[in-house]
């Protein structure tokens, strides 16, 4: 049941853009967003429950279901354009916005069109350090696995800082003899990759580790307790301490084959909660994201996407900070 409150007014109201200005709250979040902020706050300023906005959308010939406004205003989805660019249009008129103030937040401008605003970019996948190149056992180690699942828990600290990231794989030997996995990580930017340390946890140890302090990449080998028999399953896990750099824009993973499912977690700091998240899988460093969807963050500041069958390609979530 929906309660209406604050101010009522009459749906046949005259409905414009007045030439007096916005409170500066409102003004500065239609400057920077989200879209899902600057949203709530305007029908916060108006007065307006979202029976009645919907309403007033009518007047204007635009159908928009109320559970719709309420997703939009919550962060829970986000308009996809060009489908919803007139919807957003009638919502700057109804809610008495300048023009364009609520679309800015949803896309950049191209031509008469709008695209969707890219919440973060991401590097190219980290290569493998060519200190291993030499070495048999880890040139080969990884193409004699299978990956059936992985489990990424990233924490982010009060700095918005990737502060770790734990990483538990369950893998498939396809071959006689597979004993180690060779990981590799790319710290965010302004990481000194010098200072990361790697944890082993179950099911492996650490061997050689090689850094270049440039790309922020670090490559691992994880050490197995026995060589893998054919078909024989292992699960394992490792953590990687890396929280020196400048505010994350999220976490992603590279799949150069295909992964059964991939489980990615973000552990926020209760004081530094995010304006916005976003899952996201790329065929390619360069590729437009496909498979976009806005994310909820939960109790606990905890925010999860799961991605079943997955790769080639990367995946992760896209973090927009307020």
């Amino acid at each position: 049941m929906t309660a209406d409150s604050g101010h009522a007014e009459s749906v046949n109201e005259p409905i414009g853009n007045p030439t007096g200005g916005l409170p500066t709250p409102l003004a500065e979040t239609l400057r920077y967003g989200p879209f899902h902020r600057a949203l709530r706050e305007a029908i916060a300023h108006r007065g307006l429950s979202l029976a009645r906005l919907r309403a007033h959308l009518e007047q204007l010939g635009v159908q928009v279901g109320q559970s719709t406004l309420s997703y939009w205003q919550r962060g829970l989805r986000h308009p996809e354009v060009p489908r919803a660019i007139s919807t957003v249009r009638a919502l700057e008129t109804v809610l008495r916005l300048p023009p364009s103030s609520l679309l800015d937040l949803i896309g950049p401008r191209t031509g008469n069109t709008y695209a969707p605003r890219p919440v973060a970019t991401w590097p190219e996948p980290a290569p493998l350090l060519a200190a291993f190149d030499s070495v048999p056992e880890a040139a080969r180690g990884n193409a004699d696995l299978e990956v059936l699942s992985v489990h990424d828990t990233v924490q982010i600290g009060m700095h918005r800082e990737q502060r770790s990231i734990t990483t538990r794989l369950v893998v498939r030997a396809l071959r006689q003899g597979p004993d180690r996995y060779l990981a590799t990580h790319n710290g965010d930017e302004g990481a000194p990759i010098e200072n990361a340390m790697v944890r082993a946890g179950e099911g492996c140890r650490q061997g050689r580790l090689r850094r270049e302090g440039v790309s922020r990449n670090l490559a691992v080998e994880m050490l197995f307790d026995r060589r893998l028999a054919a078909g024989e399953e292992h699960v394992f896990s490792f953590t990687i301490v890396d929280d020196t750099g400048s505010a994350t824009p999220g976490h992603h993973r590279t799949f150069r084959d295909s992964c059964g499912s991939y489980l990615v977690q973000l552990s926020f700091h209760r004081r530094a909660m995010p304006a916005r998240c976003m899952k996201q899988f790329l065929a390619s460093a360069d590729a437009t994201p496909v498979d976009v969807e806005e994310l909820v963050c939960g109790l606990g500041g905890v925010v999860s996407a799961y991605f079943a069958d997955v790769g080639p390609g990367i995946a992760g979530i896209a973090v927009e900070w307020s």
